[in-house]
């Protein structure tokens, strides 16, 4: 399961709005960095038939099945520390060590 956070289904919905179209967004990974695999986020304007979809907060996440169990139980959040240090953040569960710069992670 994927969930959402309030903040993150907001911030999701505005950048939909503003690109006019799309059915949610698409998280997956793929292998990267010093310590294995890094997020990929995307838009999702056709679902894929690999595609198990979650829906939290009125927001849709596709995730291909390939990705599922390196992000299963992950909540997706939106936080702003100042206007230049915003973005979403990944707390998932699976995650057993991460690189120093925070770009990677391992499971």
């Amino acid at each position: 399961m994927i969930s959402i956070t309030e903040s993150a289904a907001r911030h999701i919905r505005q950048q939909l709005d503003k690109r006019g179209h799309g059915l949610g967004m698409r998280l997956g990974v793929k292998k990267s960095g010093c310590t294995g695999f890094m997020y990929v986020v995307d838009y999702v304007d056709e679902a894929g038939d690999a595609d198990q979809v979650y829906e939290d907060h009125g927001i849709k996440v596709f995730v291909d099945r390939s990705s599922l169990d390196f992000l299963d139980g992950t909540e997706i959040n939106f936080v702003r520390n100042n206007i230049l240090n915003q973005g979403l953040e990944f707390n998932n569960p699976n995650v057993k060590n991460q690189c120093g710069c925070g770009e990677s992670f391992g499971v």
